[in-house]
């Protein structure tokens, strides 16, 4: 009896690896896809700006380590500096859907538009597509047995979250899945405050 145990036991093992790997190489194809291209074709989106929009990388800096130590909880710690990954359905902003932008928590960078942002019934907060590609970096993920396409922020390298394929066709097909422990939402009426009133117009042209 336990000698057909081990050999079933083996079977499986075999059986599971052997499907771990085809869906690695059909994932690898999508992160070579997305980090081989320098920028991505957003035009396929019916909210798509009609301009490039430009995010001046030198107003925002990356604090020193003890001042994002002291600046988030230990969630936002884990999640952002040692690529961590929140609860799904069990965060601040999954199922949000207010008018607004959403930064970097660390360095407030701007990272997503809230007219951008789709129901996707995984339980974090999901994206079409960055403010601008330049706000994002895509890195090459192999952990957990996976081969992903990790989501990094980029003056803070903010861990986000990662980026799937899975995401509307019509809107260019790509699902950003961000932590919401790694941003901070801004409502429409305080962006003016908090210095992001050059892109309030931008959230004025979605219908």
């Amino acid at each position: 009896m336990i000698y057909y145990i081990i050999i079933i036991s083996i079977i499986a093992l075999f059986v599971f690896f052997i499907g771990l790997r085809i869906y690695n190489e059909n994932e690898s194809d999508l992160t070579k896809t997305v980090i081989e291209n320098e920028t991505i074709d957003f035009s396929k989106s019916s909210n798509s700006k009609t301009e490039k929009i430009i995010i001046n990388p030198d107003a925002y800096s990356l604090p020193a380590e003890e001042e994002i130590k002291a600046l988030l909880n230990d969630l936002q710690f884990d999640v952002t500096q040692n690529c961590g990954t929140e609860r799904a359905f069990e965060n601040e902003y999954w199922n949000n859907y207010e008018k607004g932008i959403y930064v970097d928590i660390v360095t407030g960078e701007p990272l997503f538009f809230s007219s951008d942002k789709f129901k996707s019934g995984t339980g974090w907060p999901s994206f079409t597509k960055p403010v601008s590609s330049d706000v994002v970096t895509l890195v090459e993920d192999n952990s957990l047995f996976m081969s992903r396409i990790e989501v990094k922020s980029r003056i803070g390298n903010t861990h986000l979250g990662h980026v799937f394929e899975d995401g509307p066709d019509e809107e260019g097909g790509l699902r950003y899945c961000i932590n919401s422990a790694a941003i901070r939402f801004i409502p429409y009426d305080e962006m003016k405050k908090n210095g992001y009133e050059h892109l309030m117009k931008y959230l004025d042209q979605v219908k």
